[in-house]
């Protein structure tokens, strides 16, 4: 545990749930973990009670559970879920899937999910924001920008020009769909304000921006609940990436402003993380993430104020470990988030030289 974990309280202590299986976190609330084959290396998904209006069942009502997020698509995961229809449903449907937002481990089985447990009078349906809907849609479809040539030529303009990484960047143009193959053809939208009910519950959308395009988080005032997704997370900061598709995009600014929506939550909150441990300390945790910000934009400017840096430049800076090519990527588009911060801001001026590389100085 780092030191700004220890500013944090895990009310669960070390407790996890056993895969295939679930923790109750509260009433009608359970927490499932599955394995994902990346550095990151889980990912927490969650089980809510719920029913649905059906005029053919007894009382008018059919009882179940909504998904919220389900993990990317491999053998693997599919067989934990199906330990976890077997034994954690109380024998009961799944009614809904809805999904955070549109990174692989969050809505890569929404379509396998949603077909097994649809009927010809009940369709499960996948619930999740349009713009992040639409672009796990484009994403699935192969012709995306998602990695390719695109990427790589994006890349190189920031300096990432070493052979090795630009061949393996161009052959990840099918990386996205090969962990999300397909997605739902329906859905139903979620945005910021709505109250979704759920069982006995309703849920708050909240909307944040920066390191998706459109992430819905889901607050229960009744449990002092917040399903963070990816946008809170106790341990590690979320990646806040300046991707090709939107080359002069300002995420990390759109990062700090959405995370700040959920200052007005109590003190109690207990925040649900995609990734790390059920926590509480959520104001904590905010001042954290714009420290650490605020700690990397500066090292970042005092750089640029020796020489001008593009961003492959500046990962040694910002990323002491030794990174594969996955986290590369990451790290890259993280890199010009921090640059583009900075040049919005008017603290850095920036240039492109003779061989198309942007170059920022102070």
């Amino acid at each position: 545990m780092n030191e700004l974990e220890r500013e944090l309280h895990y009310p669960l202590g070390d407790t996890l749930p056993a895969a295939g299986g679930t923790l109750e976190i509260a009433p009608g609330v359970r927490w499932i973990r599955m394995a994902l084959p990346f550095a990151l290396d889980h990912i927490n998904l969650w089980l809510l009670r719920d029913e649905i209006d059906a005029p053919d069942q007894p009382g008018g009502k059919l009882q179940g559970w909504t998904v919220v997020d389900c993990c990317v698509s491999r053998d693997e995961s599919k067989a934990l879920w199906e330990q976890i229809f077997a034994t954690q449903l109380e024998g009961l449907p799944i009614l809904r899937v809805i999904v955070t937002h549109m990174h692989p481990d969050h809505v890569g089985l929404a379509h396998w999910l949603c077909t097994r447990w649809s009927t010809p009078e009940r369709p499960c349906r996948l619930w999740m924001s349009a713009t992040d809907y639409y672009l796990a849609r484009i994403g699935s479809a192969g012709s995306n920008g998602f990695g390719g040539e695109g990427a790589a030529l994006f890349f190189a303009s920031h300096g990432l020009r070493d052979p090795e990484s630009m061949a393996k960047v161009r052959e990840r143009a099918l990386y996205y769909p090969s962990l999300v193959p397909a997605v739902p053809p329906q859905f139903v939208r979620l945005m910021d304000g709505d109250r979704v009910r759920v069982g006995a519950h309703h849920w708050r959308c909240i909307s944040g921006h920066g390191h998706a395009p459109e992430h819905i988080a889901l607050y229960n005032e009744d449990l002092g609940l917040l399903i963070g997704g990816d946008m809170m997370l106790p341990r590690i900061s979320s990646n806040i990436s300046v991707f090709e598709s939107e080359p002069e995009s300002n995420p990390l600014k759109q990062f700090l402003q959405s995370i700040d929506k959920f200052e007005c939550l109590p003190t109690a909150t207990l925040t649900l993380p995609s990734h790390g441990k059920p926590f509480t300390g959520l104001h904590k945790r905010i001042r954290q993430l714009h420290e650490h910000h605020r700690e990397r934009l500066a090292e970042v400017i005092a750089a640029c104020a020796e020489r001008p840096q593009c961003a492959a430049d500046i990962l040694p800076l910002m990323f002491k470990r030794k990174l594969d090519l996955h986290q590369t990527t990451f790290a890259m588009g993280e890199a010009i988030a921090h640059l583009h911060a900075l040049w919005y801001e008017g603290k850095l001026r920036r240039t492109r030289d003779a061989d198309g590389v942007y170059y920022f100085r102070g």
